[in-house]
């Protein structure tokens, strides 16, 4: 893929990147992808985040994994005794949302909770209000910021918790339009961000915060800072501490 430099935004020593594991730091040994394991090897690494991704099942308990089906079983449409039981690549048990906050609170990882879309305006944010209440017993909403695809979920998550960062993530939005909405930046696809430079600029005068996914590419890499990027979304944190140490240390 032919990349676009875009160097209008260059950071400083001291505002270099802040780096997310992309559902954990997965492709270390003995790990997989929203594995407690991933949580803790993220940790290790000292990445700025983990990224995590939740469901709601239908008994209303929140589960952390990627895709909306395990072995043809929907999360959603389905009680929690119907998932428990299955396993990760490594092994480990699909963790409920309660078990990796539990993890976390070990860690000194922020958290970038993914809250995925489901059926219904209301289920999006009944999710959104349970995932709220989690967090508050388990007292990392501080240590938290969140992410969606789906508006409602968003604005819920504006509405119940206005002191954390909700960042939108389908990428039609406008820097503008999404300030307007209440949410603390956007974290869209690098694509979209190379097909809208100017979204660098109009969201750093808004005083929005700016995340790309999923960057596995240090070419890349220095594309999206150079632009303006405060956060790098990757499958490669490791690879990407080394790049920013290696890049930054020679401001």
């Amino acid at each position: 893929m032919a990349l676009i430099l875009l160097s209008c935004w260059p950071l400083a020593a001291q505002d270099r990147p802040l780096v997310v594991a992309h559902r954990g730091y997965w492709q270390s040994r003995g790990s997989a992808q929203n594995s407690i394991a991933a949580l803790i090897r993220a940790d290790e690494i000292n990445a700025y985040a983990v990224e995590f991704d939740v469901h709601l099942t239908a008994d209303d308990i929140l589960v952390v994994n990627h895709d909306h089906a395990v072995e043809g079983v929907a999360i959603q449409q389905s009680p929690y005794a119907a998932v428990k039981d299955f396993r990760l690549p490594n092994g480990e048990k699909i963790p409920t949302a309660r078990e990796y906050l539990e993890a976390a609170r070990r860690t000194q990882l922020r958290l970038v909770f993914e809250l995925k879309s489901h059926a219904t305006p209301e289920r999006n944010r009944e999710a959104a209000q349970i995932s709220i209440e989690l967090l508050k017993e388990k007292k990392l909403l501080p240590r938290t910021e969140f992410i969606t695809f789906n508006l409602d979920a968003g604005k819920e998550f504006i509405r119940l918790a206005p002191e954390a960062d909700v960042y939108y993530l389908n990428g039609e939005l406008s820097p503008g339009e999404l300030k307007a909405l209440g949410f603390a930046g956007l974290d869209y696809h690098y694509g979209v961000m190379q097909k809208n430079p100017q979204w660098f600029r109009e969201a750093k005068a808004l005083g929005l915060g700016i995340n790309v996914w999923t960057v596995n590419d240090t070419t890349l890499m220095g594309e999206m800072t150079d632009a303006g990027a405060d956060f790098i979304t990757t499958d490669l944190p490791n690879d990407a501490l080394k790049w920013i140490s290696t890049v930054y240390s020679k401001e």
